[in-house]
C-alpha cells in the first residue's frame, strides 16, 4: 500500500501536457511534437515510472534486482533493460559516458543525474523525475528513495546529467 502511495504521489509530480488551451479547446500539435511525446518522450517517462515500483527495494552493493537489492547503477540498468531490452555499463562513472549530455535547466523526467559521493566524479547515480526531485538506490542500510537535488549535499555534489537513447 505504502508503494502505491508514494508511486501516486510521484505520478503527480511528472510534467503532463495540458489537456486544454486557454479557449477550452483541446490542444493541437504538430506532427513532429505528437512523435516526441509518444515516442522519445513517452519512453522516458515511462523509464521513470517504472523506476518508481522500486521504492523501497533495500541497497545492496552491486546488486541488479528487485529480488536480491539494488546499487545506484544496478537500479539504471535493470529498469532500461526492462523498457529497452539493452544493456548499458555497470558503474555510474560509465553510465555518465552513454547518451547526450544535458544542461542542468533542461533535465526532463528519466534523465540521468550524476554525484560525486565517494570523493570521485560520476560515482552516484540516479533517475530524474521532474520538480528538482530524483529516484536512487541510496547507500548501505537504504532503501530506493526520492530525494531532493536542491538539498545542499546534492548541489554540491552534483556532476551533470545525461539523457538516454530510448
Amino acid at each position: 500500500m505504502r508503494r502505491l502511495r508514494i508511486l501516486l504521489i510521484a505520478l503527480a509530480l511528472l510534467p503532463l501536457p495540458a489537456l486544454a488551451d486557454e479557449t477550452g479547446n483541446p490542444p493541437t500539435f504538430s506532427t513532429s511534437t505528437q512523435q516526441a511525446v509518444g515516442g522519445v518522450l513517452g519512453q522516458a517517462q515511462e523509464f521513470a515510472l517504472r523506476a518508481l515500483s522500486f521504492i523501497g527495494v533495500r541497497y545492496k552493493w552491486g546488486g541488479n534486482s528487485p529480488d536480491t537489492g539494488f546499487d545506484c547503477s544496478g537500479l539504471i540498468r535493470y529498469v532500461y533493460s526492462q523498457i529497452t531490452g539493452q544493456a548499458l555499463p555497470r558503474n555510474a562513472n560509465d553510465l555518465s559516458q552513454v547518451g547526450e549530455t544535458v544542461d542542468r535547466a533542461e533535465l526532463q523526467p528519466g534523465d540521468l543525474v550524476f554525484f560525486n559521493t565517494l570523493r570521485k566524479p560520476f560515482s552516484h547515480v540516479g533517475i530524474y523525475l521532474g520538480e528538482s526531485r530524483f529516484l536512487h538506490a541510496p547507500s548501505r542500510g537504504g532503501t530506493v528513495e526520492i530525494v531532493d537535488m536542491s538539498q545542499r549535499y546534492w548541489q554540491s555534489r552534483y556532476n551533470g546529467a545525461r539523457r538516454l537513447p530510448i
